[in-house]
């Protein structure tokens, strides 16, 4: 279990949004693992990387932004941004915009809101993954906004994925480089205590299940919820 009370480094995928159609309104009964981010229909996730004002400038910002104090400038001429930098009722600063992949993602400085407040225990968020056929430009793109490292996983020898680390070496999330996703979008992955009982509540609040997976972290199920919205869960040994 991690409980977060401060704004997190640079980089951290903090909380995410999701945006559901206003008509017809189609409720889930259980919370969260039967409601999730990501896209599909009008569905949406951000997952936002908090205390990052200037990243939020240079990223989403106008081109005539300057450079980084390190002397690297943002990959401007290879994002778009979706919504410019706005204060958020005065929780924090965010923006939203699109990586190189076409993938959306959102930056937030937070000041009296840092996401979520607990991660990594059954109910919550516990990862995020870039899933994407423009592997090596995501990773290019993230290195150079973030700082972030990039190692491969010797746990799964045979794909293209590569983890993402801050600068002070904690993961944050990874890269798949897929054959064939119909869309570059950040997956998220929620932690459950059992991978079956929770496709079990999905499926009676009307998701479907794609696949069930034994992996070498846990029992994982890849699912959609009612409004389209596809995502997974896992169990941990």
């Amino acid at each position: 279990m991690s409980t977060v009370d401060t704004n997190q480094p640079l980089g951290t995928p903090t909380w995410l949004d999701q945006a559901v159609p206003t008509s017809p309104v189609r409720r889930p009964s259980t919370a969260p693992s039967s409601a999730g981010p990501s896209t599909a229909a009008t569905a949406s996730c951000v997952a936002c990387p908090s205390r990052a004002c200037a990243a939020a400038r240079d990223a989403a910002g106008p081109s005539t932004s300057p450079p980084r104090r390190d002397g690297r400038r943002r990959h401007r001429s290879r994002r778009r941004a979706a919504e410019e930098p706005h204060d958020v009722y005065g929780r924090g600063r965010a923006a939203l915009v699109t990586d190189p992949t076409g993938a959306r993602f959102g930056l937030w400085q937070g000041r009296t809101f840092p996401g979520a407040r607990l991660v990594n225990e059954p109910g919550t968020l516990v990862r995020n993954d870039l899933v994407t056929t423009k592997g090596p430009r995501g990773r290019e793109f993230y290195r150079s906004v973030f700082g972030f490292t990039l190692d491969a996983n010797p746990d799964l020898p045979g794909a293209d994925f590569t983890f993402l680390r801050r600068p002070d070496d904690h993961e944050i999330g990874g890269i798949f480089g897929a054959g064939s996703p119909p869309a570059s979008a950040w997956a998220t992955t929620f932690e459950v205590a059992d991978t079956h009982a929770s496709v079990e509540k999905l499926t009676t609040a009307g998701g479907t299940v794609t696949t069930i997976d034994d992996t070498p972290y846990g029992r994982m199920a890849t699912v959609t919820e009612p409004f389209g919205t596809g995502f997974t869960m896992i169990a941990r040994p």
